[in-house]
């Protein structure tokens, strides 16, 4: 028997996704936080390992309350790998700014690694993906954005 049901897996992992969109578009990213057990790790390639769930809220909210977080209200996942067996899921994630006034679509992505803890609840989240990708597409996006305010 497997830990986890897959309709589990699954319901656990649309609520991180609705909690996301709602924290991307309100700015509030405790709900998302009380996502993750107490002493869940999260290790995020650029900015290093986050231990437990205070800390975790800590990060994101200083990181999505400034710039170019806050700039990047919407997070699409492409696709997801679902593995109940493990209570783990692989997915795609876009991490897109908002629209700079033309409406179009700037976008880097990271692959994501969750480890389910049952409950509703995160006990791991690894992000991968590369800077560079980031940067120039949010270089990409100010230039646009620039352009348009000034036409």
């Amino acid at each position: 028997m497997a830990p986890f049901t897959r309709e589990e897996l699954e319901a656990a992992f649309e609520e991180y996704q609705r909690v996301g969109e709602e924290a991307g578009r309100t700015g509030d990213w405790n709900p998302w936080a009380e996502l993750f057990t107490e002493d869940a790790l999260y290790v995020e390639h650029l900015f290093g390992e986050m231990r437990g769930r205070e800390a975790i809220r800590d990060w994101i909210t200083r990181v999505m309350g400034e710039f170019p977080g806050n700039a990047m209200p919407e997070f699409p996942v492409e696709w997801a790998m679902l593995d109940p067996e493990r209570g783990w899921i692989a997915c795609k994630i876009w991490n897109r700014m908002e629209d700079p006034g033309d409406g179009t679509v700037h976008q880097a992505a990271n692959l994501t690694l969750l480890k389910y803890a049952g409950d509703g609840r995160w006990s791991y989240e690894e992000d991968a993906y590369n800077p560079q990708a980031f940067v120039d597409m949010i270089g990409r996006w100010q230039a646009r954005r620039d352009e348009l305010a000034s036409s």
